[in-house]
């Protein structure tokens, strides 16, 4: 049992070490320029920019290296627009909890029980996201978590009177020139999920702006607006940029079936 301990210890003091490695080399690399990807960004049948793959470039998006606000010394990977977690207009609970969940590490994150993810939670999840635009909806595919999928209506419906709460809300969607702008409320409460892998809380007042561009090839755009009076002061905006993995494409895969994750979330305490 001893030798367990040690073990953790020993993986967790490398994996932050790794991490403060990781968060410098971003650090100073935050003011170099993207490379620029010279494919052009594919288009549908209707002229509408495509979030998908072509036949001659199979695969999807990953987006496991941004977060929803920027450090001090910004992120590469984040947007512009991204707040430092200062500038959060966190309520004094949810300020409270969310420095709870960062002390421990994630461990809670319902997502690592297989939970269905909406909001940005659901662009964080590890191999891959599909976005398909149909016509009068686009759907969002994930690959990894419990293999999840959420419909964005574009056929301009409005949102329902009372919606009944869901994990991933009531979605409408409307273009604005190559930007996809969707709108969503209806979400369940903050106890049966995280909308952010970074633990950010909510409530069920949660009303989120996602607006997602393609600006080359291999990038995607991801911003989203957070208005939750119940769990903050004013309206905040975080996001990130995703990277087009070559060749990724959706497989068999389901997080119920031999999840490691509860196993390996300890978080910090047991340390």
């Amino acid at each position: 049992m001893r030798g367990n301990k040690k073990l953790v210890r020993a993986v967790a003091t490398a994996v932050l070490a790794l991490s403060a490695v990781v968060a410098t080399v971003v650090a100073q690399d935050s003011a170099a320029p993207d490379p620029v990807d010279s494919r052009p960004v594919p288009r549908n049948a209707e002229g509408r920019v495509s979030f998908a793959g072509t036949p001659e470039n199979v695969g999807n998006w990953e987006g496991l290296l941004g977060t929803m606000v920027n450090g001090n010394g910004g992120n590469r990977a984040n947007i512009p627009e991204a707040l430092t977690l200062e500038q959060v207009p966190f309520q004094p609970w949810a300020a409270e909890l969310y420095a709870v969940r960062r002390e421990g590490g994630g461990k809670d994150d319902p997502h690592t029980r297989c939970k269905p993810s909406g909001g940005a939670r659901m662009f964080h999840t590890p191999y891959g996201l599909e976005v398909l635009d149909i016509g009068d909806q686009v759907i969002f595919v994930n690959i990894g978590a419990p293999h999840s999928w959420r419909q964005v209506y574009m056929d301009g419906r409005d949102h329902p009177a009372n919606p009944a709460p869901s994990w991933y809300g009531h979605s409408v969607g409307h273009w604005e020139a190559d930007t996809l702008v969707v709108d969503s409320v209806g979400f369940h409460g903050d106890d049966k999920f995280w909308f952010s892998r970074d633990g950010f809380p909510h409530t069920t007042q949660l009303h989120l702006i996602e607006r997602i561009s393609r600006p080359q090839f291999d990038q995607l755009r991801y911003e989203i607006t957070v208005d939750d009076p119940g769990a903050y002061t004013a309206p905040w905006t975080g996001g990130w940029f995703l990277s087009w993995s070559d060749g990724n494409e959706p497989f068999d895969y389901l997080c119920q079936e031999n999840n490691l994750d509860p196993e390996r979330m300890v978080g910090e305490e047991v340390l």
